[in-house]
């Protein structure tokens, strides 16, 4: 684009001055090319990096071809606006003045912005399996957590990102000021000209086809690898195309294709396996009577989350030995085998937990504006049944927005970071997982003791990056002590200390635990949706509770029911998940995976994936490669998949989701407890 009107303006002599060597087109010319190389470098280095997935997936020629095509819509997006206000703007007058104050700055700023994302995007690729996304923005709005974890545990990153920070301000600085110095304009009567050529130029290149949709990355996916597929991308297109997409994500059919709602809704009564006469509710249609299986005096609920606890990191899991004492406790209890996270996020993990919601394409609801009050939880129905209703955490709840949530929505008692006396151990994200949970342990026999029935949700932090613990704790797995099978070894050392007070205390046999994972660490995989890594420990605990390996496939939509029942609550609810105490001894068992924007819907060994504007792909999953076989196209579970995928929009817009009487929470029943 700005090659022509380059040779454009100078085969035609249409410049007002002749004078200089430089003028702004060769500016934006040179910008450009720059651009270019840096997108191509990088998608160069980062397809050699992972070598071995390009070449399975055989796309050398189409990474490289179709992400020249990527990178020139890109360049168009960035620089063509600056394009035309050039021809419009420039001039030796005041506003031609400013307007080249503002194209400098345009210029090295968009310069920076292509260098800065493309180098952050091998830490980003570790981290979650594909050029940044969504992801990459939302965690900006937390710059203390964020940089005080960069330090710690990434000071070489953090010192290498302020260096070409630095470095591309600078040089683009320079440059652009070098190639600007002696400017030529067109003639006023060529610019309408000129303005209506940039335009189309600019458009039919950001667009990239003339078809009905724009270019976008499922134009150019080819691979059943997601990684594979980001890496056609550059990571500016890949970075803006997902900020684009967050204003419309709270409508799933816009993605994977559109069922009517009464359609949604026969869906999703049918798979929760309920009789279609239990849902009598018009209003919320979801809604049903559930009868508990325990009929005793109601129990208390301790929900213990684990940060990023992936089965592979489980021994009696068949993962590393790293988790003595869960392996211990898996005897003594409830443990599930095949257990699978509904996401990758820890604000995902506590949607499933404490919701019972189904994962979709957008954000969790706990960062959703629609679901801050009147939105379902296990905590909004257990303080109807007259419990202390407790979020317990070691850093500052403000965090992804579980404050704001909780309090909206059935929590009354928040303990975090400031509500700890001289803990032992304060990491960057907060205070240790042994000071949370003797912290936890101290509350609940508070509210024991004051003949309270209490759920207390209490969510750990010691194993994330970087992976901060005390020292003398643990028998190191490996060396230095900050890594993150460390820190695994340390949150399970906190864990068996807990229960050891537990058992100890009163409140022992009138309470169920369920310790559970909210996400693996570091999910990434080659298939379009890594099922092995959505795998996560589930373990129910606590007097009455045999002890039993469940090998069935299931959810962490399944545990709120789950633990109703057997807490001996019994009441309506618009929770989809089975109450795993009363499911048919035939049922094969169901999970539901959100990996970035694909949907996987796991029944039995039978897969079906729904990506965005493309067809729904069916496969069989082997449990012992843990990968994915293609299949023929399974109608019936692609329809079904497609039901659970839409059901969470159409709850979420339509405020479907919410308690039978659909009490809001009142200000004035929200406390915060400070010991």
């Amino acid at each position: 684009m700005i090659a022509s009107l380059c040779g454009f303006f100078n085969k035609n002599q249409l410049l007002k001055k002749q004078a200089g060597s430089a003028n702004i087109v060769k500016a934006l010319f040179v910008f450009s090319l720059v651009s270019l190389i840096v997108m191509s470098l990088s998608r160069i280095g980062l397809s050699i990096w992972q070598a071995d997935r390009v070449n399975d997936a055989q796309g050398w020629g189409y990474i490289l071809g179709q992400g020249l095509r990527v990178d020139i819509a890109s360049i168009c997006w960035i620089y063509g606006i600056a394009a035309l206000g050039t021809v419009v703007f420039a001039g030796e007058h005041i506003v031609g003045r400013v307007w080249l104050v503002i194209l400098r700055v345009w210029l090295t700023l968009g310069l920076w912005i292509l260098v800065f994302l493309e180098a952050s995007t091998p830490s980003f690729i570790a981290e979650y399996g594909f050029r940044p996304n969504r992801l990459y923005v939302e965690y900006l709005i937390y710059p203390k957590e964020v940089l005080s974890m960069l330090w710690a545990g990434r000071k070489a990153e953090l010192i290498l990102s302020s260096l070409i920070t630095i470095g591309t301000l600078s040089g683009g600085w320079w440059l652009s000021g070098r190639l600007t110095q002696k400017m030529t304009y067109p003639t006023w009567y060529w610019r309408p000209v000129l303005a209506v050529l940039v335009i189309v130029v600019t458009l039919l290149g950001a667009r990239s086809s003339l078809g009905h949709r724009p270019l976008n990355p499922s134009l150019v996916a080819f691979s059943n690898d997601p990684l594979v597929n980001s890496l056609v991308l550059n990571s500016s297109f890949s970075l803006m195309f997902a900020i684009s997409q967050m204003n419309n994500e709270e409508d799933a059919s816009k993605a994977y294709g559109k069922l009517s709602a009464d359609k949604i809704i026969d869906i999703v009564r049918r798979e929760s396996g309920r009789p279609m006469e239990a849902f009598t509710s018009t209003e919320i249609p979801t809604l049903s009577f559930n009868q508990a299986s325990y009929s005793g005096k109601p129990k208390n609920l301790v929900i213990i989350l684990q940060e990023s606890l992936g089965a592979r990191f489980v021994g009696s899991l068949g993962g590393l030995p790293l988790t003595p004492n869960i392996d211990e406790l898996a005897q003594q209890g409830w443990f599930f085998e095949n257990l699978y996270a509904t996401g990758t996020r820890s604000v995902r993990g506590i949607e499933a937990i404490t919701t019972g919601f189904t994962p979709t394409p957008a954000r969790a609801v706990v960062k959703l504006g629609k679901s801050q009050t009147g939105f379902f939880t296990i905590a909004d129905l257990l303080k109807q049944h007259g419990y202390e209703t407790q979020f317990i955490y070691g850093g500052e709840s403000h965090f992804d927005n579980m404050r704001s949530f909780f309090l909206g929505n059935g929590f009354t008692n928040i303990v975090d970071q400031g509500d700890y006396k001289n803990p032992a151990f304060i990491a960057s994200w907060g205070v240790s997982d042994e000071d949370l949970l003797m912290r936890a342990d101290e509350e609940f026999s508070r509210m024991h003791k004051q003949g309270q029935p209490f759920f207390s949700l209490v969510f750990s932090s010691s194993n994330h990056d970087p992976f901060e613990f005390p020292d003398n704790r643990i028998e190191l797995y490996e060396q230095p002590q900050y890594t993150m099978h460390n820190a695994v070894k340390y949150a399970d050392y906190a864990v068996g200390e807990f229960f050891k007070k537990a058992k100890q205390s009163q409140y022992w046999q009138d309470t169920i635990f369920l310790l559970v994972a909210d996400h693996d660490s570091r999910v990434s995989g080659s298939d379009l949706v890594p099922v092995s890594r959505f795998r996560i420990p589930g373990l129910i605990l606590g007097e009455g509770i045999d002890a039993k390996r469940d090998s069935r496939v299931t959810s962490q939509i399944d545990m709120a029911p789950t633990l109703l029942s057997l807490m001996g609550i019994s009441d309506r609810y618009p929770m989809l998940g089975r109450d795993l105490t009363q499911v048919p001894s035939d049922w094969k068992g169901r999970a539901m995976m959100q990996y970035d924007k694909n949907f996987g819907l796991l029944e039995g060994n039978q897969v079906t994936i729904l990506q965005p504007e493309l067809p729904a792909e069916s496969f069989t999953y082997d449990f012992a490669s843990e990968h994915l076989i293609p299949r023929t196209l399974d109608e019936k579970q692609a329809e079904t998949a497609l039901g659970w995928a839409l059901w969470g929009s159409l709850a979420y817009n339509k405020m479907l989701f919410k308690t039978g009487d659909n009490t809001p929470v009142a200000d004035n029943n929200v406390k915060k407890v400070s010991r």
